[in-house]
């Protein structure tokens, strides 16, 4: 391990669901679960999707570059490549964005490649790609 993982603990409204949303189609690779919670491998990290049914996604937003990004979100820098290919694979399957895939910050420190979705419980996901990893902390 170079770099220490993140792990993530969320509310998810149904286990299968969320299998099949970080699973399939996410390609997450499920690690330990009981009837309360399942663990994935969210791109070298650890989220961790605990049934509760009752817990909604009561969220505010901020306004970013333009557009309206929920304040409560997680997600992944990956590499332009591997972002791209993400982002086609979700285009294919008909997933509807909640922020189009598109660049951000154009031209500007930071720039980078955006998308946001939310998995079948509400939580809001985004994935994003720098041109150059120096760029992530730039101020």
């Amino acid at each position: 391990m170079t770099r220490p993982r993140f792990h993530l603990a969320f509310p998810v409204r149904d286990l299968a669901e969320a299998r099949a949303f970080y699973g399939q189609l996410l390609g997450c690779q499920e690690g330990r679960s009981s009837d309360e919670w399942v663990d994935f491998d969210f791109f070298g990290h650890q989220i961790v999707a605990h049934l509760s049914p009752s817990e909604g996604g009561a969220e505010g937003s901020n306004c970013v570059d333009g557009e309206i990004v929920p304040v409560r979100h997680f997600g992944v820098i990956l590499e332009m490549p591997e972002w791209r290919d993400l982002a086609d694979a979700l285009s294919r399957a008909g997933l509807d964005f909640l922020i189009e895939p598109g660049v951000r910050f154009k031209g500007q420190l930071g720039e980078q490649a955006t998308l946001f979705i939310r998995d079948p419980s509400g939580n809001t996901l985004e994935f994003k790609a720098f041109a150059h990893d120096t760029m992530v902390f730039a101020r």
